[in-house]
């Protein structure tokens, strides 16, 4: 096998375990809140990643790891502060919507982010506008009743989406002269601390209640945050951004699946024609334009 072809398997896999990993994150709430379950996820993620970090600092040289150290803390708060608001937003909002549509929302962040762009000047494709109004007209066939208004989990989901946009841009800015590895678990553990904060003032976690929700802990903070970002990193050395963007946004359609497996959580037609939109969306927007 081939490293390209290596690479795609990788990233399928990663789609696969964050598609699945909105199931954990839903069922973990069954025996601890939100916060708690996102000290724990992250504190293992963190903690996860320091001996990968050891392993792949053997194969550089101590020039190169010097280098990806510096401003390293800085640039670590940043986005583990712009990665917390992504994530507490997403946390909090699944508790009142569907794993599926949870999974669609979050990723309209691959559309939200060409459009963040346009303040930093930055000019953005024919195919990514279309791929906005295509979004706009999918989130309101898939969030909308008749009433028309959006759910409560279904507003802090889209919140959540704008935030990650944000730590992406961030991470995008900062990425170049720093070690990948290292700013993940730098990140995570400033999640962590926040997360740690609020579940101190806000819930009553106990060891019985933490061991209740250890297994959907254990494959957010492993799976997909250890393992998934790992593979991440890994598979974009040897693949065009574009196709990696596009492989990584498959988790959407795996969080469906994933929620009609495990929850029976079934999608409406009408919700099921907003994911095919939003899906078409996604994917029209990592494509390169025809010149």
């Amino acid at each position: 096998m081939n490293k390209k072809m290596r690479s795609v398997c990788l990233l399928l896999v990663t789609a696969v375990i964050w598609g699945f990993a909105f199931v954990a994150q839903s069922t973990g709430m069954d025996h601890v809140g939100p916060y708690t379950f996102m000290c724990c996820r992250f504190l293992l993620a963190g903690i996860a990643l320091i001996p990968v970090s050891k392993i792949l600092d053997r194969q550089k040289s101590q020039e190169e790891v010097k280098s990806g150290k510096q401003g390293l803390l800085k640039a670590g708060i940043i986005c583990g502060t712009a990665l917390f608001l992504g994530c507490v937003f997403q946390q909090v909002g699944i508790q009142y919507t569907t794993v599926g549509k949870a999974g669609f929302i979050t990723t309209l962040y691959i559309v939200i982010v060409p459009v963040f762009g346009l303040f930093m000047h930055n000019k953005s494709s024919k195919n990514v506008w279309i791929s906005v109004v295509l979004s706009i007209f999918g989130l309101y066939l898939l969030c909308m009743d008749e009433a028309f208004t959006l759910s409560k989990g279904d507003i802090l989901e889209l919140i959540g989406a704008f935030a990650f946009a944000a730590q992406i841009l961030v991470v995008d800015r900062v990425i170049g002269h720093l070690d990948g590895v290292k700013l993940s678990y730098v990140q995570y553990f400033v999640c962590c601390f926040f997360s740690f904060i609020l579940m101190l003032i806000f819930e009553t976690p106990s060891i019985e209640t933490i061991k209740g929700a250890l297994l959907p802990i254990l494959y957010a903070g492993l799976c997909s945050n250890a393992i998934g970002n790992t593979f991440q990193v890994v598979a974009q050395k040897d693949l065009d951004p574009t196709v990696a963007s596009l492989l990584m946004s498959l988790e959407s359609v795996f969080s469906v699946i994933a929620g009609w497996l495990l929850l029976n959580q079934a999608l409406s037609l009408k919700e099921g024609l907003g994911c095919l939109l939003m899906l078409i969306a996604i994917i029209l927007a990592q494509l390169p334009e025809k010149k």
